[in-house]
């Protein structure tokens, strides 16, 4: 481990797992609002010193966070109203459709979504117009130079072509370098103006949100999803970074093969790294990308890890996953690349899925810690890697995450065998899953633990985030203010009882 290039995580302490959307308030969908401060409030009070959440790109299709139209920008649905009213750059009639919803019921995209565009307009449009933020405004196109333009075309001319993948454009927009060597029509200016005003008023909010989160001792641990979406900025203007034809044909996509989630196997259809030219321009690309996020972020989950000791290809022409094979990643390389430029990160490698010797050296030689999900410990032999007496210390042990069922629907559904395994090995009688896997990451020599919230409250199967290999029907469970209250007021003292217990610094 000395000879490691990263170690950051050197104390135990605890976290708690919540994307912002899930956040509780008024308006059909959490946002970077009064409820995200009250939630870090709460997450102090139960002694956790992180707040993990996925990716916080603007979505695309399905809806997840893994699948945004731009690996820089913030996800609109974020935009927290209040400021917007104060500032009368909105009148609370134009948001009356948004305000009621049910609160603290599940987010229905498809219905909020044109009501969403329509009131931010509205309120971009008139924040425009106000001279005390333009110097600020001005100040942040120029702090995000580097990604900032590329988005705002994107996006106006996704708008343009109805929401067609960029694949699909006419020729003189889909050729990115064409398009750049001509002026884009003048109609469009106020659009693509529109759109980068409302990026900084989303960093901006964020930005807040995050002093505020830092300044009472809670880190944001933010996802750096490893492909990009396939119908996304970073692709239609970086075509020599993947595995993409000047056309725009993609030639070798991303999955994985069978594993515990999908016996057979995810087609997940994102492009592939040209990781030669990646290579042979020092990383540059990822690296900026990178430095982007953890301009975000305090710690950064790097998903689906094991892609950089070796990935699954599989042919663009391909009926299923099945037909893939294993390509070596960049390994170790890519790794040096990054701590020469950025030798303070924090990184966390999501070292789930098929793990092969060449995944472990990796991650070990980088010195971040794995990661560990108790749901899958159970139900083998005494040497399965993720039963708390063979974790390590330098790993992040969870109940759970996003892409697994609550624990409380896992040992519901699991099978006899699994069950009296869980129950023997944590001497416990099963009435009460949750909690005792919650209480033996507490106590496991993992330096830090992560509680999915849907686990705090002891929520079964239709309180999940997202079903692997299901495109539709995901990420919209949301907490209610009741669920929000009840932690703080039930489970806030035990949590820092086992905080103190078991040594997480609360």
């Amino acid at each position: 481990m000395n000879d490691a290039l990263f170690h950051w995580l050197d104390s135990r302490s605890s976290g708690v797992l919540l994307h912002p959307t899930s956040l509780p308030n008024s308006w059909a969908v959490g946002n970077f609002g009064a409820s995200a401060r009250a939630f870090v409030d709460l997450a102090r009070s139960c002694g956790f010193r992180y707040w993990q959440m996925l990716p916080l790109g603007p979505t695309g299709f399905g809806n997840s966070p893994y699948q945004a139209f731009s690996s820089h920008a913030i996800n609109p649905l974020l935009l927290d109203w209040e400021p917007l009213l104060e500032r009368g750059w909105i009148h609370p009639n134009s948001l009356v459709d948004l305000k009621n919803a049910e609160p603290g019921s599940a987010i229905d995209f498809v219905h909020i979504q044109p009501l969403h565009e329509s009131a931010r307009r509205m309120a971009v449009e008139n924040g425009l117009k106000d001279p005390s933020v333009t110097d600020a405004y001005q100040q942040f196109l120029k702090n995000q130079k580097s990604w900032i333009s590329d988005y705002a075309v994107f996006m106006t001319l996704h708008k343009v072509n109805q929401g067609k993948p960029w694949q699909k454009w006419k020729p003189a927009t889909r050729d990115y370098s064409a398009l750049m060597a001509n002026p884009l029509p003048r109609e469009l200016d106020k659009e693509i103006e529109l759109i980068q005003f409302e990026q900084f008023l989303l960093f901006t909010q964020w930005m807040d949100l995050k002093q505020y989160a830092n300044e009472r001792d809670l880190s944001i641990i933010g996802d750096i999803p490893i492909y990009v979406s396939p119908d996304s900025v970073d692709v239609w203007a970086n075509r020599d970074v993947f595995q993409v034809t000047k056309s725009g044909k993609f030639t070798k996509l991303a999955g994985v093969p069978p594993d515990y989630f999908n016996e057979n196997g995810q087609f997940w259809g994102n492009p592939l790294y040209n990781w030669k030219q990646l290579k042979d321009d020092a990383y540059r690309w990822w690296i900026e990308r990178l430095k982007h996020t953890l301009s975000l972020f305090d710690v950064v989950r790097f998903d689906h890890f094991r892609a950089l000791a070796g990935y699954w290809s599989i042919p663009a022409g391909a009926s299923s996953a099945k037909e893939g094979k294993w390509v070596k990643g960049p390994g170790i390389d890519f790794f040096r690349a990054i701590h020469r430029k950025l030798p303070s990160a924090r990184l966390i490698l999501e070292d789930l899925g098929e793990i092969t010797p060449d995944v472990i050296e990796l991650r070990d030689a980088t010195g971040c810690p794995g990661l560990a999900v108790l749901q899958f410990a159970f139900g083998g032999g005494n040497d399965n890697f993720y039963l708390p007496h063979n974790l390590s210390r330098n790993s992040v042990v969870y109940t759970g995450t996003h892409d697994n069922d609550t624990s409380l629907g896992w040992y519901e559904h699991e099978q006899a065998k699994t069950q009296d395994h869980f129950r023997r090995y944590l001497r416990v009688s099963g009435s009460d899953a949750g909690w005792d896997l919650i209480r033996a990451a507490y106590a496991s020599v993992a330096d830090l633990c992560i509680v999915p919230v849907q686990d705090l409250l002891s929520l079964g199967s239709d309180s999940r985030m997202n079903t692997p290999g299901e495109a539709l029907g995901n990420w919209s469970w949301r907490m209610s203010d009741s669920q929000m209250f009840d932690i703080g007021s039930v489970h806030s003292e035990y949590l820092r009882e086992i905080a103190e217990l078991y040594r997480r610094n609360p």
